[in-house]
């Protein structure tokens, strides 16, 4: 019950936060545009993650060990945090596909998913049993729907850009964010905190770091025509 206050708590802290300011993006071409790379470390020491209790459905749900999700350091680098542009109003197009979060051995994966607004997120569920997709959201209007076994694939559409606490109340350990960016300047950190944006037109911009539990952080950074500038962005509790 603890645990489940603390989540709904953070819930609600981070849903409010929009990627950017008010939503105006031009997508088109770019000319000679560079990139901005980097990692992302992690300020002070982290706990090692606590395994999680897997408390029903545990044929499909236990099938290997779950660790809690919510802060994982890598090395000193942070993983599933979210580095993005915030003030870009005009840069390359925003790209069409197919967007998935799955939930194979009741778990989301990715934990983190990032996506421009408009876009559609295919929710999977492999499981055989019964998921709920629950929404925490302000700015699109919250989901809370049942896919049952028999429905492998659910589409929800999320048309504004703001930070998604993702739950199944089904299984209450389950927890996942969605990323809805105005623009498509983002890049989840991987397992090593490596991040990269590609085809940034020449200027300076504020990048930023999120993330689910410490916040946010931000610096400037000077990107030169077909220039490639490589940053280390520090976040800590």
């Amino acid at each position: 019950m603890k645990r489940r206050i603390i989540f709904v708590f953070l819930s609600f802290t981070w849903l409010t936060f929009v990627p950017a300011g008010s939503w105006a993006y031009d997508g088109g071409a770019v000319s000679n545009g560079g990139t901005i790379s980097g990692v992302v470390n992690f300020k002070g020491t982290a706990a090692t993650p606590k395994k999680l209790k897997i408390t029903k459905d545990k044929k499909a749900c236990d099938k290997s060990p779950k660790t809690d999700p919510t802060l994982i350091v890598s090395d000193g680098k942070l993983v599933n945090a979210v580095v993005f542009i915030k003030d870009i109003k005009k840069g390359k197009a925003i790209k069409k596909g197919k967007i998935q979060m799955d939930q194979n051995g009741c778990e989301y994966s990715p934990h983190v998913l990032a996506i421009t607004a408009g876009s559609k997120v295919e929710f999977l569920n492999p499981d055989k049993i019964l998921h709920n997709i629950h929404t925490y959201s302000k700015a699109n209007k919250p989901v809370n729907r049942a896919q049952p076994k028999f429905k492998k694939k659910l589409k929800i559409k999320f048309t504004k850009p703001e930070v998604i606490a993702v739950k199944c109340d089904v299984h209450g350990w389950m927890s996942g964010w969605l990323f809805v960016s105005e623009n498509p300047y983002y890049s989840v950190t991987d397992a090593q905190g490596g991040f990269k944006l590609t085809d940034v037109p020449a200027g300076t911009y504020t990048v930023e770091v999120w993330h689910e539990t410490l916040g946010t952080a931000s610096q400037k950074v000077t990107v030169k025509p077909k220039g490639s500038a490589n940053i280390t962005l520090e976040i800590g509790k």
